[in-house]
C-alpha cells in the first residue's frame, strides 16, 4: 500500500455536458468546500481547519467539482486509514495513521444544483481507482443522512466491528460504518 501525498496519477474524468468538472483541490477552494458541506451537511458541521488539515495530509485525495467560472459545486477527500475506525466528526487528525490498512472516504458531497448529472458515480470511482493504484484492499466511509443505500449501490456493505457504535456517536443515530471489499 503506498501513501501518495501528490497529485493523483489518475485524475477524475471531466464531465463537460453540464459545464462541470471534476479537478484538484487547492487551498483557495476552501471556502467553497465550507459553503457545499453547510447545504449537504447541515446538521454535521466540521470546521474549516478540518478540511485544510486533510488537503494538507493527502492531497492526492481531494478533489474539487467546478462550474466554468471556477465556483465549487462539489468536493470530495480520501486518504489512507486505519481498518475498522472511523475518525471522529470535526477533530484534527494529526497525521495519517501508521497503521493504515483501507483507503478512507471521509466526504463526498455536491450541492442539489449539481446533483443527477453523474459527477458522484465519477467521484466514488475515481476513489475506487485511487485505491487500487494504492494496494489498498478495501475503502470504507461513514454514512450519513440515511446515505447508507446510496453507497450500497456502489458496493459498499455495512460492517459492525466491535467498539463501533462508539466511534460513530458523534455522527449521529443513522451513522453506518461501510466497507467496499476491493480485493477477494
Amino acid at each position: 500500500m503506498e501513501f501518495h501525498s501528490g497529485p493523483a496519477q489518475h485524475p477524475l474524468p471531466p464531465l463537460n455536458q453540464d459545464g462541470l468538472n471534476w479537478r484538484s483541490m487547492t487551498a483557495p477552494d476552501l471556502d467553497g468546500v465550507i459553503a457545499v458541506a453547510a447545504e449537504a451537511f447541515p446538521n454535521h458541521f466540521e470546521e474549516r481547519a478540518c478540511y485544510a488539515e486533510r488537503l494538507d495530509l493527502y492531497p492526492r485525495g481531494c478533489r474539487v467539482l467546478t462550474d466554468e467560472a471556477g465556483g465549487v459545486q462539489g468536493y470530495v477527500f480520501a486518504y489512507p486509514w486505519s481498518a475498522d475506525a472511523a475518525p471522529p466528526l470535526n477533530v484534527m487528525i494529526g497525521s495519517l495513521p501508521a497503521d493504515a490498512g483501507v483507503f478512507y472516504l471521509h466526504d463526498l458531497a455536491l450541492l442539489r444544483s449539481a446533483r443527477g448529472g453523474g459527477h458522484a458515480k465519477a467521484a466514488v470511482e475515481a476513489v475506487v481507482e485511487m485505491a487500487r493504484d494504492g494496494g489498498w484492499p478495501a475503502l470504507s466511509l461513514v454514512a450519513i443522512n440515511d446515505a447508507a443505500p446510496f453507497w450500497e449501490g456502489r458496493g459498499f456493505e455495512v460492517s459492525d466491528p466491535p467498539g463501533m457504535a462508539e466511534k460513530l456517536a458523534s455522527y449521529g443515530a443513522d451513522a453506518r460504518y461501510m466497507v467496499r471489499r476491493l480485493t477477494d
